[in-house]
Parts: C-alpha cells; sequence; structure tokens
C-alpha cells in the first residue's frame, strides 16, 4: 500500500512538472531576427564584426584555412540578413 501511494505520488509529480516545462517552453519567443529593416541592417553589421574576429583570432594561432571558413560562413549570414532589409525596404516602397 505504501509503496503504491509512493509510485502515484512520483508520477503526479512527474505529470506536472512535464506540465510546467512544456507550457513554459510554449510562451518563448518565436520570433527569428529583427522585424525591421533597420534591424536586419544592423544585424548584418554585427555578422561582419563577427566575420573579422573569427578570421583574426583563427589566424594568429595559425590556422589559415579555418579562418577563411568561418569568414565566409559569417560574411553569407551576413548578405543573407542585408537582403532581408533590403526586401522589406522594397516591399514598403513599392506598395500599391
Amino acid at each position: 500500500m505504501c509503496k503504491r501511494i509512493k509510485e502515484l505520488i512520483a508520477a503526479f509529480t512527474l505529470t506536472i512538472m512535464i506540465a510546467l516545462v512544456s507550457s513554459a517552453s510554449a510562451q518563448q519567443d518565436t520570433k527569428q531576427g529583427a522585424t525591421t529593416a533597420k534591424g536586419q541592417y544592423k544585424e548584418s553589421g554585427k555578422e561582419v564584426g563577427k566575420a573579422g574576429k573569427s578570421l583574426g583570432h583563427n589566424v594568429r594561432h595559425g590556422r589559415l584555412a579555418r579562418g577563411g571558413k568561418h569568414f565566409g560562413k559569417h560574411m553569407g549570414h551576413a548578405g543573407r540578413n542585408f537582403g532581408r532589409g533590403t526586401k522589406r525596404v522594397v516591399k514598403r516602397a513599392v506598395e500599391p
């Protein structure tokens, strides 16, 4: 009897914890990136800074190829953000 009560309490506690965790994760912000053109351009600039920083860090440690790879990835992300910002500006300017 005592063992059964302990199992029920453990199951109930586990159920409550799972419910709380899933509801907390559902309330998190799901937006990705900046929502304005200015924000996209700003994010692009930050990404360019990360590109230079990662390249310099890797070159300083003698990892030229790795530095170039990371630089290219960061610059690609910067271009993506810049393109998204431009898209927002053009859409707003050409609205019928």
